[in-house]
């Protein structure tokens, strides 16, 4: 980790909410899991901001990115698989924020 780098604010087993934010420019965050309640499963390290790169900032400082599950049936309204299957997306911190047991037992349907 650099020493610039951000410290981890969640850890493995979190539940997290996906910020809604669509704001214009290079972004990493796929617009189908904003405003969305995952869990985190893991820590894939601190890495510079490539959003804030695209646009000629250096992108630090750097921002831990996480692996988050999202639980298939409750993020697709149609969804006609297994109801173990998870979606896996690799996020950096500045796009999450805490959430709750109670947020994630609701799904993400609404």
């Amino acid at each position: 980790m650099s020493k610039d780098a951000l410290p981890a604010r969640f850890s493995i087993g979190d539940p997290v909410r996906v910020k809604a934010l669509y704001p214009t420019g290079h972004l990493r965050t796929p617009w189908y899991i904003r405003g969305k309640v995952g869990v985190i499963g893991g820590f894939l390290g601190s890495y510079w901001n490539p959003e804030t790169s695209a646009e000629g900032e250096d992108g630090k400082p750097d921002h831990m990115v996480y692996h988050v599950h999202f639980s298939q049936p409750r993020l697709w309204p149609d969804y006609n698989g297994n109801e173990s299957d998870e979606l896996v997306v690799d996020l950096q911190d500045h796009w999450l924020d805490a959430a709750s047991e109670q947020e994630l037992e609701a799904g993400n349907l609404s």
